[in-house]
């Protein structure tokens, strides 16, 4: 295989043509691969668990400051500095260690119930046996999630899901080929950050939701600014709409072609906890990460420059033969399972921003599914795993 011909940087790449043998041959042979652009941009391939995780992990090599993904490689990010996934400590840990606590289990008690709900109405339309389109319907389920923490209008969540897939995939044709992809972004970014800033001022009366608790929260000692606010639930928001759709499609995908292993699955919680991490390392529905080099430093033996982007793909890592015993299986009952899922915890690789697919999967299995007969039953028909939200993450 020859790499120089193989273009990481085209999303079409990965909408419609299996990266993981290119993957695996990088983790043998190139595990640190330069690629050139034709406009001269440059950046290094990372793509062994081990070299994923202390370009994500360790900020003393690599900065978050510059931009995380490939789409604006070689610019400048606005958010740096101001949102958590844009920011190095101790910004970043000043503004994590409250979120986080927004986020723990005992916080979410009290909003199990609507996303229990929210699951339900999901899974209705399996009980009339007519083929279902599982990716369409998963695609609303993540604003439904993150509305209803966020505080957000139920009448908002529809133009709210467009127009996150838009931001993360504005060249897609759905939104329109004559206006471009510049214009999308901008017209999804415009959209959404005066959404937010509208909703900051809302709360801005005392509010029991995120948004509340994110004008009141206070990170090194002073309370965030309302650019910080925006850009963070901005950035919560696509988060959950882009990622969790794919993951909820690509491992009940997983399960259709590989009967045996939905066999296996009993409903029983801890089961059902390793058959979710699972999907996630399946589905790895964040698929790379990029970070700049702050000094000269070495990976893999191979040497990397100050000011290099270096990409993360953390698809590659999941599918690492020296962490993952046949790696290449879909395996419900895997244990352990180091999958490297988001960029969000910088001590611990599997952490998610959201714990929506968690509470998706945990609540659908308290609504006991009848065992299908046939693989047509279980979904209708097969996931959209190459939608919008999913080209953008792949």
């Amino acid at each position: 295989m020859d790499l120089d011909v193989i273009d990481l940087f085209d999303p079409d790449f990965y909408a419609h043509g299996d990266p993981h043998p290119v993957w695996k041959v990088m983790r043998e042979k190139a595990p640190v691969h330069r690629q050139t652009l034709a406009d001269g941009r440059s950046f290094l391939s990372v793509t062994r668990h081990a070299d994923v995780l202390a370009v994500l992990k360790d900020h003393t090599r690599f900065t978050s400051r510059r931009g995380t993904l490939l789409s604006i490689l070689g610019g400048t990010d606005p958010a740096a500095g101001k949102m958590l996934a844009a920011s190095d400590p101790p910004v970043h840990t000043a503004m994590r260690e409250p979120m986080m606590k927004a986020f723990s289990f005992g916080a979410l008690i009290s909003i199990q119930p609507q996303i229990r709900s929210v699951v339900y109405r999901l899974l209705a339309p399996l009980a009339s046996g007519e083929p279902w389109d599982l990716a369409a319907a998963a695609a609303g389920f993540p604003m439904a999630f993150t509305g209803a923490l966020m505080g957000l209008p139920e009448e908002d969540w529809p133009r709210l899901t467009r127009l996150s897939t838009m931001a993360a995939a504005p060249d897609d044709s759905m939104f329109g080929a004559e206006e471009g992809r510049h214009h999308n972004l901008l017209s999804a970014h415009h959209e959404l950050f005066a959404y937010f800033a509208d909703q900051v001022k809302d709360s801005r009366v005392e509010r029991d939701d995120l948004t509340g608790f994110l004008t009141r929260m206070e990170a090194g000692g002073r309370r965030l600014r309302t650019d910080e606010i925006v850009y963070n639930c901005y950035s919560m928001l696509l988060g959950a709409n882009v990622t969790m759709p794919h993951a909820i499609a690509a491992t009940v995908l997983a399960l259709i072609e590989n009967p045996g292993e939905y066999a296996r699955l009993t409903g029983e919680t801890a089961q059902t906890v390793l058959a979710v991490e699972e999907g996630l390392r399946w589905a790895s529905p964040a698929n790379h990460f990029m970070r700049y080099a702050v000094r000269d430093t070495v990976l893999s033996g191979v040497p990397i420059k100050t000011g290099e982007a270096v990409v993360a793909w953390l698809g590659s890592a999941n599918r690492d033969g020296s962490v993952f015993a046949d790696p290449y299986r879909f395996d419900v009952q895997r244990h352990p399972n180091r999958h490297v899922t988001s960029a969000s915890d910088r001590t611990t690789a599997s952490e998610r921003p959201w714990p929506g697919s968690r509470c998706a999967c945990s609540s659908a299995r308290s609504s006991r599914w009848s065992r299908p007969s046939s693989r047509r039953a279980r979904c209708g028909i097969l996931p959209r795993t190459s939608s919008p939200a999913s080209r953008a993450c792949r």
